[in-house]
């Protein structure tokens, strides 16, 4: 079984099967139970997580000397559009878990840390989450408000996170709070990154949200009342956990670039499938010149897509500088992709289209906070411009 996404990279033969792997769980496991997910948006279907991890898809990113698969970048991304491709809710929460939390862990924690907690997550016995969200610090992270304070050799932590993945559900959750002082605000170098595992005293999951679209995803807020840590719950050093997160985000919007893309090829399915069997005036709708002209479009758009996804996760995996730029351009691209082409399925299916007795209908509700969350796209694009400004010797 090969992956559905063709590809002129070789990739190994061990990447290959994980790849045929991640196919057959969509195909079997995901997308027959996607709806049922979506309709029962209150509840966090662990079990299909707990199989995710006994399958290693909650350890891709991490190391083998941890117990993980340690699959290289490109691999991960194909393995996650193969899962959203089956539900995107779920996709979401195995893309946070891998790319957020494994990613601050491998590089800026300590080995006791790294020791601790990365063979949990790989083997899914601990699911991670990343919180750095909060009512007034969205787009603009560096405003958040969550305050840590030092109390001897521990930290204090209070304060409200919002929109956070995997929030309820986590054993552990990557949080970021304010350790400069209330007099003596520093902006983004006044952030630490800490350690907040499952049912401290003080830390506690508000009720899940009520979303649009990806409805087996869980994100929830999170309340902070005097939260104690140790100090070896601290990741780094105690001003830098905003650059911890920067540097996460960047492949993380690669994640979301390959969930997109999943998405997008999952309603090209649908609407080529509706194409070849609904009839209209004697013969397939897909025969007619209009609707040939919409699905070549769909297509040529995930294929663009799918190459600046490559791109840029080439430049990640040999330390181009270009990769951050990259990394925009792929998360923008493919997330309005993924709109354009969920619209355009749902318009091709016409009422059916409509109906939640098709999937384009959840699809393309899944398609839309593609364009928002790890950045929503208009930030990206004025990233994108400063970044390239700077390539060329600006100073902006």
């Amino acid at each position: 079984m090969e992956h559905r996404a063709f590809s002129g990279i070789d990739l190994p033969e061990e990447s290959k099967q994980v790849l045929a792997l991640a196919r057959q769980f969509a195909e079997e496991r995901l997308r027959p139970t996607a709806a049922e997910r979506d309709a029962n948006e209150e509840v966090f279907d662990t079990e299909i997580h707990a199989e995710l991890g006994a399958l290693g898809f909650l350890g891709m990113r991490v190391p083998e000397e941890y117990d993980g698969l340690g699959l290289d970048l490109l691999t991960y991304l194909y393995v996650l559009e193969e899962l959203a491709w089956g539900d995107a809710g779920v996709a979401v929460s195995v893309s946070v878990h891998n790319s957020l939390p494994v990613s601050i862990l491998l590089r800026r924690g300590s080995e006791a840390q790294k020791q601790a907690w990365l063979p949990k997550m790989a083997r899914g016995e601990a699911l991670a989450a990343f919180s750095l969200s909060e009512a007034g610090a969205g787009t603009d992270a560096a405003a958040l408000r969550t305050q840590a304070t030092r109390d001897g050799a521990d930290w204090i932590l209070n304060g409200e996170k919002m929109w956070v993945t995997n929030g309820a559900a986590a054993d552990l959750v990557f949080t970021f709070a304010r350790t400069d002082s209330p007099e003596d605000r520093k902006g983004s170098r006044g952030i630490g990154a800490f350690l907040v595992p499952k049912g401290t005293d003080g830390f506690s999951a508000g009720k899940k949200e009520r979303k649009m679209g990806q409805r087996g995803s869980e994100t929830v807020a999170l309340s902070l009342d005097n939260v104690r840590l140790d100090a070896d719950r601290l990741i780094g050093d105690a001003d830098r956990g905003f650059s911890y997160a920067l540097e996460a985000l960047e492949g993380g919007r690669l994640g979301i670039a390959a969930q997109a893309l999943g998405i997008a090829s999952a309603a090209i399915d649908e609407a080529m499938n509706y194409a070849r069997t609904r009839e209209q005036f004697g013969r397939p709708v897909g025969t007619f010149q209009g609707m040939e002209f919409k699905l070549g479009d769909m297509i040529a758009r995930l294929e663009a897509s799918r190459g600046l996804l490559e791109r840029a996760a080439a430049a990640h995996s040999v330390g181009d500088p270009r990769a951050r730029r990259l990394s925009s351009v792929a998360k923008l691209f493919a997330s309005e992709t993924a709109m354009f082409v969920t619209r355009e399925a749902v318009q091709a299916l016409g009422g059916y289209g409509y109906s939640r007795e098709y999937p384009v209908e959840r699809l393309f509700r899944d398609a839309k906070v593609t364009e928002i969350y790890e950045g929503a796209n208009e930030i990206h694009r004025s990233l994108i411009a400063r970044q390239f400004y700077r390539e060329k010797g600006g100073d902006t």
